[in-house]
């Protein structure tokens, strides 16, 4: 049933849009609501080749429709003229709260935590891509809470896509959730198209598209003669953490515009491995909100 509702509204969305050009022979398209947080679904829209651009809001959704109204406002009731901004005006999506580092002091020693401060962030981004290449998991807090649904590495925990272990720790240790399911690479922007088959940002983690074919791994011949579970497992890629079991990933694109320090920290890991990609999941756990204080995040 999930499927089916899956493919019927894939099918809607793609008829809608092409209606949306024929009405107004715009090249661009603009997504928002609840339906523009289906990735997948934003995906085929993007492969279908309808625009040349498509801007997916990053907090779509009910939260969209405060910045739609002011928006509207802006442009409607004020008369301003509209100018596209590249790359877009949200900055990232960084647009929460942020804290001090005395304050995260204050946390730490509160909790009586062991803790090391680093100045250097050349330094810190080397330390904590060592301890990610190591197959540790690091929950990463910095900066500016996300607005919207998704962890875009200022409230996140990280590790290695490579590691055919890192889904099942995540899952079952960290996350509590059902030790299959897949989580998202953060791949420096220009690296993006090496490992999958995408060549428009994905700032947001809003698109879904395939691994590239060179990543892939052959499937068995008795494959479909597996036990469930063990279809499930397989190794899919040489990604397997962040790969789906249809060989496709839900993708952010990382960038220096946007987040400079995060994108510093996967370039270090690249140094160490080769891969310009590692994974994000956002920094809760199941049922829970992503943390936003650092005494969530502790």
């Amino acid at each position: 049933m999930a499927l089916a509702i899956q493919q019927v509204t894939e099918e809607i969305l793609i008829k809608m849009a092409a209606e949306a050009k024929r009405i107004t022979g715009s090249k661009n398209l603009c997504i928002a609501g609840g339906v523009a947080l289906n990735c997948v679904g934003n995906g085929k829209l993007l492969k279908s080749g309808l625009f040349d651009e498509i801007y997916i809001q990053p907090a779509a959704g009910d939260a969209e429709g405060a910045v739609g109204a002011a928006l509207a406002a802006y442009y409607i009731g004020y008369g301003k003229a509209r100018n596209v901004i590249q790359p877009d005006a949200m900055s990232g999506s960084f647009l929460g709260p942020e804290f001090t580092s005395a304050e995260i002091e204050h946390t730490a020693r509160r909790y009586k935590a062991q803790y090391e401060k680093i100045e250097d962030f050349n330094e810190l981004s080397d330390r904590m891509a060592k301890i990610i290449a190591e197959g540790n998991v690091v929950g990463w807090f910095q900066g500016r809470m996300e607005f919207g649904p998704r962890a875009l590495a200022n409230r996140s925990i990280l590790g290695d896509a490579r590691n055919s272990e890192m889904q099942l720790e995540l899952n079952l240790i960290i996350k509590y959730r059902k030790s299959f399911r897949p989580f998202a690479p953060s791949v420096l922007a220009d690296d993006s198209y090496e490992y999958f088959e995408l060549k428009k940002p994905s700032t947001y983690m809003l698109l879904v598209a395939n691994v590239q074919q060179k990543h892939i791994n052959p499937i068995p011949d008795n494959y479909y003669e597996l036990p469930l579970m063990e279809r499930l497992y397989f190794e899919r890629s040489d990604i397997p953490s962040l790969t789906h079991v249809d060989y496709s990933a839900r993708i952010q694109t990382v960038h220096q515009e946007t987040n400079p320090s995060y994108r510093k920290l996967i370039e270090q890991f690249k140094k160490l491995k080769g891969y310009g990609l590692i994974v994000n999941t956002s920094f809760n756990v199941r049922g829970e909100p992503i943390v936003c204080t650092p005494e969530d995040a502790y």
